[in-house]
């Protein structure tokens, strides 16, 4: 990838916790009987201009209020008056869903004529990118990767390499999705999701199929200076197909990590992105019962649910846990079933954070984040 150093200096999160204040850390989680979770709204005044907000369809509110965050975090330790990124580079699954069905709604109840635009427009999947550029007046590098479950992997990919090459300083990236009811229907009946409400902080020790259905918009700076306010170094992503087994993914992930000349045994957190799906999680367990057996293990989508980009609040706990030298007991694996018991590390310094998370068995995806 490259060898350069790259830092997230900056970070935003709306999500179905209160996340959205940097200054916490999970530290009153919410739990809910559920089999979907929506993000909690902030005060979007507070980030968009009143006369915009009512035009803005929920998932680029949520966008636009979590880069706001994001740059104004990243603003502590700049010491400049305004930051306006070199580049802006989002990724999303499914992209603008809800402005979709309002365009395909209208369509129908229309007869296909006398439409009005601002759903069209708004519906495509590069839309938040493109208002968050608009509202910062940013007339940079602007991409919106859509490549399923690691949409955001692919987003910070492509601002590893163009930072790393020297191309650019510095890069807004996010990962951005909602879920709305006609989408969460239609998955329903396709066998993604759960079809009774669950507890979600007892999500593991169900056994229904599917898991529970999320959404969220995470924002990180990166850029290639350290600052006063730097969370961590992202120091490597790599994303790969349909593994074979879990040998594979173990293979993969030796060699992943030799590639940044650590072993399994530098490893001082390993963050999965289990789901409480019974098909979906065996892996995580083959692979954390093979190599992590020792490690502290954290998870995280008993909080934010299961959606395309929820990596990035994966990657979000990753980097708060480096900043804060701690693990929130919310998203402790304490003796999850298939998972090597709980080990105490309290006292123990978070210099290496492994995220491996995986859509559906399908796109798998290792982020390696490092105290530098």
């Amino acid at each position: 990838m490259t060898n350069a150093s790259i830092y997230i200096n900056g970070l935003g999160n709306i999500s179905p916790q209160k996340t959205s204040d940097s200054s916490r850390f999970l530290d009153d989680p919410l739990y809910f009987e559920a089999n979907r979770l929506t993000c909690l709204d902030p005060g979007y005044k507070d980030y968009i201009p009143a006369d915009m907000i009512r035009r803005m369809g929920r998932i680029i509110r949520m966008g636009v209020a979590a880069s706001k965050i994001c740059l104004k975090d990243a603003l502590e330790g700049s010491g400049a008056g305004e930051i306006i990124p070199n580049a802006i580079i989002t990724g999303t699954g499914l992209g603008c869903i809800e402005d979709t069905e309002k365009f395909l709604a209208s369509m129908i109840r229309n007869n296909e004529e006398f439409l009005t635009p601002t759903s069209f427009i708004q519906s495509t999947h590069n839309t938040v990118a493109g208002q968050i550029a608009l509202l910062l007046g940013c007339h940079g590098y602007n991409f919106t990767f859509v490549h399923r479950g690691i949409s955001f992997e692919s987003a910070l990919t492509d601002a590893l390499m163009q930072i790393g090459s020297g191309d650019l300083e510095n890069a807004l990236v996010g990962g951005t999705d909602e879920v709305t009811a006609n989408s969460f229907a239609i998955m329903s009946r396709l066998g993604f999701w759960k079809r009774k409400p669950v507890s979600t902080e007892r999500l593991l020790s169900d056994n229904q199929r599917g898991a529970i259905a999320g959404e969220g918009a995470a924002f990180f700076f990166l850029g290639n200076k350290k600052t006063d306010h730097t969370y961590a170094r992202l120091a490597g992503v790599e994303t790969f197909l349909k593994p074979g087994s879990g040998s594979e993914v173990i293979d993969r992930l030796h060699t992943f990590l030799l590639s940044h000349s650590l072993t399994t045994d530098h490893i001082d957190l390993v963050v999965l992105g289990l789901n409480g799906d019974p098909r979906s999680d065996e892996i995580y367990r083959q692979v954390a019962g093979a190599v992590f057996r020792r490690k502290a293990l954290a998870w995280f989508k008993h909080l934010c649910g299961e959606y395309h980009t929820a990596s990035s609040f994966g990657m979000w706990l990753a980097a708060m846990a480096i900043k804060k030298q701690t693990v929130p007991d919310a998203t402790r694996l304490k003796n999850a079933p298939g998972l090597p018991k709980e080990v105490n590390r309290d006292n123990n310094p978070i210099h290496n954070v492994l995220i491996y998370n995986h859509y559906r068995n399908t796109n798998h995806a290792f982020i390696l984040l490092t105290k530098d």
